[in-house]
């Protein structure tokens, strides 16, 4: 592996730990929910394989309440609907075959990939892999104590577990928010989210609140483009 990208990639891990940390809490959480309903081999079995918290959660949510097992695995597949959209957005910064692709594919998780964006379009794709690589196993971890150790931590919400989730996403939130149109993503998406709640199945909401992302595109399009003349055309600056 070229020095450079070993960089990047150890740049990545250092970027995770936190939210691998926050990972270990949230996987822990999930072990001591899932195991009285799935059972502890396909708790551990469904981190291991799946590695999305939302999804599992809303899975586990679908199953404690009753539903069959379809009906969970559309209710995480609503919540990964939004992996289709980073995918499309890390793409071209993917100069891989095939294959190569689709395997890094396998590391985009959401701290991952906003971690990995450089904020003009690109991304770091050596620091998205780095950063999967330090949550990964902290996810399998806590979902293995937390399968072991349910009956010792009883209900993970007496301690305070529940606020995880929130503060995981506000922490990589706070970032974007510096850009200004990421800020008008974030309140654009937040609306249609808070508007469509009461409303629609779970899962939905978060899904069409994806389609914040299209209003700064439609306010850079309406922008006025300030005409270039002649002079201006062939001065030095505008050469260079």
């Amino acid at each position: 592996m070229p020095a450079r990208a070993s960089g990047r990639l150890a740049a990545g891990v250092r970027a995770g730990v936190p939210y691998g940390v926050a990972g270990t809490l949230l996987g822990l959480s999930f072990g001591v929910l899932a195991r009285p309903v799935m059972g502890p081999a396909a708790t551990i079995i469904t981190s291991v394989v799946v590695f999305a918290g939302s999804a599992q959660f809303a899975a586990l949510a679908v199953l404690s309440a009753g539903g069959g097992a379809a009906a969970a695995i559309v209710a995480g597949l609503l919540l990964n609907l939004r992996f289709l959209a980073m995918g499309i957005a890390i793409a071209p910064s993917l100069p891989h075959g095939a294959l190569g692709r689709a395997l890094r594919g396998q590391a985009l998780v959401d701290a991952s990939w906003a971690l990995a964006n450089r904020g003009d379009g690109s991304f770091d794709i050596d620091l998205l892999l780095g950063s999967t690589l330090a949550q990964y196993p902290c996810w399998v971890l806590g979902t293995v104590i937390g399968v072991l150790a349910g009956g010792a931590i009883g209900n993970p919400d007496s301690l305070g577990l529940d606020a995880i989730f929130p503060a995981f996403f506000l922490g990589l939130l706070v970032a974007e928010l510096r850009r200004s149109r990421a800020g008008m993503v974030a309140v654009a998406g937040a609306a249609i989210a808070l508007a469509l709640t009461p409303v629609a199945p779970a899962g939905v909401p978060i899904i069409a609140a994806a389609l914040a992302v299209l209003v700064p595109g439609r306010l850079r399009r309406r922008a006025p483009v300030a005409a270039v003349t002649p002079a201006a055309r062939s001065s030095p600056d505008q050469r260079r």
